[in-house]
């Protein structure tokens, strides 16, 4: 007992108390019982593979713990899958919304704070324009107006995108929608251009002037007056084609204008109406709501289909006793609709009218008009002719064109036009044949091609290049000039200027270098009705050719993109969601 006492307090130093050596085999014995308890109890407890030997125990556990691979990968969970996808959508969404809003918000703001312009140098060349359609527009859009003295004239102060004007006689569209006023483009320009509202009545060719004279209702102390001009652009388009048809201009519609358009609006209804009048006769009612277009090109046909959804959409719901007496015929010349459309979507649109009740009359020539009836021939598959008289409330004239008087004039000036019928002829650069400083642009130009608005804003945006490159020519040539009359002036600088002359001969000659105008067709879109559309669009080296709902969807948005501006966009946009929530207006005005 004393040595193992006196162990202990080796083992313990010399820190520990005498009272605490007393406790030290105490303790020690305590924690021997609760260990041997605690493995007692451990073991009763235990699982029967801890009870075990060890190595039978690591055998166990290496074949509980042994890595294993699933035949297939384990399935994502598609809820969280589906929640992550359309929050993604919901957040592309509003962002490009607000992105929308703010660029529309900007492009207004710019549009109402132009910047300040200046005033050209009187000394530099005046261009004249004559017109503001697709190609005067397109040139003046793209025209650099520091280089001249530009002048617009044109007694239409406004450009109207035309591929929409059917839209307009039916309410779909309201007409102020494809309306860009001519000063609100003009004003935008780096250099200040002059704006006349006026008609240009005749061209001085020899002394180089426009008469102008202003038809406005309203007048002041000079109603003519002439311009001169040292290049001029004609862009005055072409008048509508009767081909001496009597009563063709007497008692038809056109549909160029913006008063077009509303004149065919209020004749609709003024039909409709009169149909709808008390005791009003069958046969009377049965012509009233007979609708006749000629011409089976895009704008009659067009018409004739948004003429027929009006009535489907709108005019059947509100009156519904006389909906089903309305008739929509179209008149054609040639031997089928669309003729610059591939021969599936013509078929495609036959068949399509054919459904919406639209009856076409193909190999048919309009002989005599009256204010009630259309005196046609008819050219039957096996070459007999048939006269037919056809009743009318409505009859739109959408076919042909016609050459203006100011155009006839000038080509009674210039030998070189002579033999032109159709229009002013123009070489490979749009210049006038027999003139040097006169240009034609659009419908009252003969370049080859068809007289489209496309390929009248192609036009005008080459002249728009080739007088940006006229203009940088000029410049290099006087600079050649003044370098050549300086290079003895002072000794010693001759190789400089020299090298510097070769530099600007070689920017001359590249800027000289201009290829002259070849048309590129992007296609061509048609509206046919019941939400429906044809479009032959150029892709590659060949066309696409597509039709229906899909392609509906496509003309629009192709529309919607050729508007001149933001402004354009927003509303026609507005106006097709108003007429698709509410239907189209069938008031008169």
């Amino acid at each position: 007992m004393a040595s193992s006492s006196r162990a202990l307090t080796r083992l313990a130093g010399p820190q520990l108390a005498p009272r605490a050596q007393m406790q030290v085999p105490a303790a020690r014995a305590a924690s021997r019982i609760a260990s041997i308890t605690t493995t007692s109890s451990a073991r009763k407890f235990a699982a029967p593979s801890a009870r075990l030997p060890r190595t039978q125990q690591s055998q166990i556990l290496s074949r509980q713990f042994r890595r294993t691979y699933a035949d297939s990968a384990p399935a994502a969970p598609v809820k969280k899958r589906k929640v992550r996808v359309f929050r993604w959508l919901w957040r592309l969404t509003y962002l490009s919304v607000l992105g929308s809003i703010g660029y529309v918000v900007y492009d207004g703001y710019v549009a109402r704070h132009p910047e300040d312009q200046f005033v050209p140098d009187p000394n530099k060349k005046t261009l004249v324009i004559l017109g503001t359609g697709w190609g005067s527009v397109a040139l003046l859009k793209k025209l650099d107006t520091e280089n001249y003295n530009v002048v617009v004239i044109s007694p239409r102060n406004y450009f109207l995108f035309t591929p929409l004007l059917p839209s307009c006689t039916t309410g779909q569209i309201e007409h102020r929608s494809i309306m860009e006023p001519v000063r609100q483009i003009l004003r935008h320009k780096k250099a200040a251009v002059k704006y006349y509202e006026a008609e240009a009545t005749q061209i001085d060719h020899a002394r180089k002037v426009i008469k102008i004279t202003d038809n406005s209702e309203i007048k002041g102390t000079i109603t003519e007056n002439e311009v001169p001009y040292d290049m001029l652009v004609i862009g005055v388009g072409a008048e509508n084609a009767t081909f001496g048809i009597p009563g063709v201009r007497d008692h038809s519609c056109f549909l160029k204008e913006i008063r077009d358009a509303q004149a065919i609006r209020t004749k609709i209804m003024d039909c409709v109406e009169t149909a709808a009048f008390k005791d009003q006769a069958t046969e009377e009612i049965d012509r009233l709501l007979h609708m006749v277009v000629v011409g089976g090109g895009p704008t009659g046909v067009e018409f004739a289909g948004e003429l027929r959804d009006f009535f489907d959409d709108d005019i059947k719901k509100l009156i519904p006793d006389i909906a089903d007496r309305f008739k929509v015929t179209l008149i054609e010349a040639l031997p089928n609709v669309l003729p610059m459309f591939s021969k599936q979507l013509i078929d495609y649109t036959e068949s399509t009218f054919k459904e919406e009740h639209i009856e076409i009359k193909t190999k048919t020539m309009v002989k005599k008009v009256t204010d009630k009836s259309v005196e046609a021939v008819i050219t039957h598959p096996d070459g007999s002719k048939e006269t037919v008289t056809i009743p009318y409330g409505l009859l739109v004239w959408a076919t042909g064109n016609a050459l203006r008087p100011i155009v006839k004039d000038l080509m009674s000036q210039i030998p070189a036009q002579k033999d032109s019928r159709r229009g002013l002829a123009v070489n490979e650069y749009m210049v006038v044949q027999g003139t040097r400083d006169i240009w034609a642009v659009g419908d009252c130009a003969v370049a080859g091609y068809a007289p489209t608005a496309q390929v009248a804003s192609q036009e005008g945006a080459f002249l728009a290049g080739l007088f940006n490159n006229m203009a940088k020519t000029e410049a290099l040539e006087n600079k050649i000039r003044e370098l050549s009359s300086n290079l003895n002036l002072k000794p010693g600088n001759t190789a400089e200027i020299t090298q510097e002359i070769e530099t600007v001969e070689k920017r001359l000659r590249r800027t000289r270098d201009v290829k002259p105008f070849h048309y590129s067709h992007q296609g061509s879109l048609a509206y046919i009705g019941s939400e429906k559309a044809v479009a032959d669009v150029a892709w590659l080296n060949g066309n696409v050719a597509s039709g229906g709902k899909l392609t509906y969807f496509f003309w629009r948005s192709a529309y919607l993109s050729m508007c001149f501006s933001t402004r354009n966009r927003v509303l026609v946009s507005l106006d097709w969601i108003k007429a698709k929530i509410y239907g189209r207006d069938v008031s008169r005005e």
